[in-house]
This record gives C-alpha cells, structure tokens and sequence, in this order.
C-alpha cells in the first residue's frame, strides 16, 4: 500500500483527469487502497481538491512559462507540474525546495524521467521569477506576468473560474462582490453539525468537543447549529456519533427544513431525499411522530438514507425507491412535501472541487427542464391547503426564480408563503429565499414555500 501522499495525490488526479470521475469519488478509492497516517491523507486531500479547483489557474502559469501550452503537455506532465505549482504558490507551509524535489521524484517514480530537468526548471524558473515577493492576495503568484485587462478572463484566471460563470455573476452582482464570491468558493468549507434533540441537548454536544479541544460555536440563528473548525479528525470519532447526537449538514441547507415547518402526526413527503440530512431534519421536528416518505431513484443513495436514520434512531422514515416521474399513487396525500431538486449546485462550489468544471449553460437548461418537470408531478400530491417547498444548493435564476414563477403563472391555485415566524432569513420581495454564500457566510441556497388553495 502507498505510504507517499504525494504520489497517492498524483494517482488520484491522473484518474480524474483521464476518465472524468468526481474528484470526491475518486479520492475516497485512492485514500481507501492507501497506507497514509492522517496527517498526510490531509495533505493528499488538499493537494487533489485544491489542483482539482486551481485547474485553470495552474494551467495559465504553465502556458506562460512552458514552450508547449498546459495542453500541448504529456497528461502526467501537466499533473505534476500542477502539484509542483499548487504547493509553491498556495501552501505556505511547504518549502519550495520540498516542492520542487517531490515534483522531481514524482517524475522518475512514474517512469518518466526524461522530463526530470523540464520539470525541474521550470518550477524553479517561477520561483527565481517571483523572487521574494510575498503571497498575499490571489494575483500575487501572477506578478511577473501580464493578465488579462478583460475582466471576466483576468478573473477566471486568478480564481480559477470559468468565463461563463464570471460573466454571470459580474452580470449579478457587479466588480466587487464578484471577487468576493470567488474568493470565497476558493476557502476549505466549514464544518457544520445539527443536533438531534430527540437525543441530546446542543449544550451536552458543544461541552464534549469542548473537552476534547475541538474548537467550536454556535451559528447565528440556528437553534440546533453548531460549526467546527480546525483539525477534527475522523467524523466517526467524534463524540456523539455512534449515539446519533448530531447530523452534518450545512447551515443553509438547515433553514430548508424550518421552512416546511413540519407538525407531528402529518404525512411529509420527501421527493428527493439522499442522502436524508433534511429527511432526517424533518422527522426530528416533527418529534419522530407522523410518516416520512423518502424517494429517491437511486438504490445506492438511498442506502445512505436508511444508514442516517438508523444511526440516529428514526422510526417516522419509510425509504422508497423508484423515479418520481414514473410513480402513481400518491395523490393529494401530503400535508407538507419537499422538493430539494437536483441541480447545478453553484452555491456549493467550495466542497465540490470539480463542480465549476462540470456545469455549462446547456447543461443548466436541461437541468431546469427537469426540475420544472419534477415539480409539477410532486405538486399534485400535495392536498388542498398543504405545502411545498422548493430548494436548490444553486445560485442560478434558470433553475429558481424564472422557474417558480413560471410554476405560478400556470398554475393559479398555488401561492408564495411567507416563512414562519421563527425564521431569520430575511426573503426577497416576492418571497422566496435566496441565500449568497459571501454575505450570509453558509452554502448558497434558494428556497421558496408554496400553498395550494383549498379549492
């Protein structure tokens, strides 16, 4: 088994490259058929995500020191010249002697040690390039070189975004916030916990990390929120885990549930639930009493549902396998029903590396044509005077606002709620809740709750 995080990295990137697998995915197999104590698992992890995320940049710095552009480069190459720059220019900790002799024996581990001296120089040509010039803000590891005056390719460039993406949220959100949000998405993302009451207390959870030195606080807001930061270790290791005290689920993703605002003894229809964060949410407000029905398409994710509500002690779940879009049965049984639609997931660009890669405008289209499509199956099993909410981990209009107010205008019998009284979350002025992960510092969501006419 490889004991080398570095080398563990490298394989890892070689195969996302090669076969377009998701970065997590393919880490978690490397890391699995790996030897790493945790320290280096975490600098393996941090090396894959943040070459995975940086890809672009990277690839600039090569096109402007190499004779050969980034993808004119042997695939391996390029790889490891992205390690080799990813650890000079962004984790301070590392030498930049480490940097380049580990880059080197990459080289010659992986049989290719005929490009030794290419890889060598020109790492050490950028060092020499940079001279002492201090790594502070994000165009700083581009000093010597001349940008973009555009602004949406001098943006992508130093965040490492694509243009379409800049273009959009210029459009949105102007010079200023734009840099923000890029900056942003580019941070490691917190740690955020929910805590079963049905268990414990939030007080008990917060004095156990306390005492063993984990750093933790409360979240504004969230009467059951708790974030983690720093070192943490293992997520089973935490106290409180095997006992179900607590979920991880991000703080926005949270306020979802507080929406639908779920009653016991209702019937509460989850309509795309794995992994069961809000599922499982939802049957802890609702005190475990009433009937969870949670779909979703997919045997293996819904595994992952069945294995939260055992570990936290659920009853109320009943998992249900089967595509949406093909089942009969259900309607008007629902007092309350969730549609956490699959999406593009552009508010959670942090914790999926590769996710700025993935997406396009076509495919964001095709992704509004089936979430307006869910919708308006899911809406017909909802009862007269019942409710549903709406959400997405994405910041696009395509597959939120334009989307819900088209619903509204073709369907006369349905309207925006305002949120309940406990809720902080300030919504816009027709009513839904959009969330920007650089002002509210949490998970870009959208949400909006609709209510069907008794009539």
């Amino acid at each position: 088994m490889n004991n080398n995080p570095r080398q563990v990295a490298f394989l890892a990137l070689r195969d996302i490259n090669r076969r377009g697998g998701l970065a997590d995915v393919v880490l978690d197999q490397w890391l699995r058929q790996s030897d790493l104590s945790d320290i280096n698992r975490r600098l393996t992890t941090e090396l894959v995500y943040g070459c995975v995320r940086r890809r672009r940049s990277l690839d600039t710095l090569i096109d402007y020191l190499a004779s050969k552009k980034s993808h004119q480069q042997h695939p391996d190459i390029r790889t490891i010249l992205h390690l080799g720059f990813y650890q000079i220019c962004y984790l301070n900790q590392i030498p930049n002697s480490a940097a380049v002799d580990t880059s080197v024996e990459l080289v010659k581990q992986n049989g290719l040690t005929h490009f030794s001296g290419f890889v060598n120089g020109i790492l050490r040509h950028y060092i020499r390039e940079q001279g002492n010039c201090p790594l502070e803000t994000p165009d700083s590891i581009f000093t010597c070189f001349e940008l973009p005056q555009n602004p949406i390719e001098k943006l992508g460039i130093l965040y490492s975004f694509p243009d379409w993406l800049i273009q959009f949220w210029l459009d949105t959100l102007g010079l200023e916030e734009t840099e923000q949000l890029c900056s942003w998405f580019n941070q490691s993302p917190p740690l955020d916990l929910r805590i079963n009451v049905l268990k414990t207390t939030l007080e008990t959870v917060e004095s156990e990390f306390q005492q063993r030195g984990i750093s933790v606080h409360r979240i504004s807001g969230l009467p059951l929120g708790l974030r983690l930061t720093g070192s943490i270790g293992s997520i089973q290791n935490l106290p409180g885990y095997d006992q179900g005290w607590w979920s991880i689920q991000d703080s926005s993703a949270q306020w979802v549930s507080y929406l639908l605002d779920p009653q016991p003894g209702e019937v509460i229809i989850d309509a795309c639930a794995a992994p069961g964060g809000k599922t499982t949410h939802i049957a802890e407000l609702m005190q475990d009493q009433g009937k969870i029905l949670a779909f979703d398409s997919i045997k293996s994710r819904l595994k992952k549902v069945q294995q939260n509500l055992t570990r936290l002690q659920l009853n109320s779940i009943h998992p249900q396998q089967g595509d949406i879009r093909e089942l009969k049965g259900y309607f008007e049984v629902a007092d309350r029903l969730l549609l956490d639609a699959p999406c593009s997931g552009l508010g959670t660009l942090h914790r999926r590396a590769d996710g700025r890669w993935r997406h396009d405008p076509k495919n964001i289209q095709e992704l509004s044509q089936l979430q307006a499509e869910l919708l308006e199956i899911t809406q017909t099993w909802v009862k007269p005077g019942g409710c549903l909410v709406y959400s997405t981990c994405t910041l696009h209009p395509q597959e939120n606002e334009t989307l819900i107010q088209a619903f509204l205008s073709q369907h006369s019998n349905w309207k925006i709620l305002p949120p309940p009284g406990n809720f902080i979350l300030s919504p816009e002025p027709e009513g839904w809740i959009k969330i920007w992960p650089h002002r509210q510092n949490m998970d870009g969501f959208f949400m909006v709750k609709l209510m069907k006419d008794l009539t």
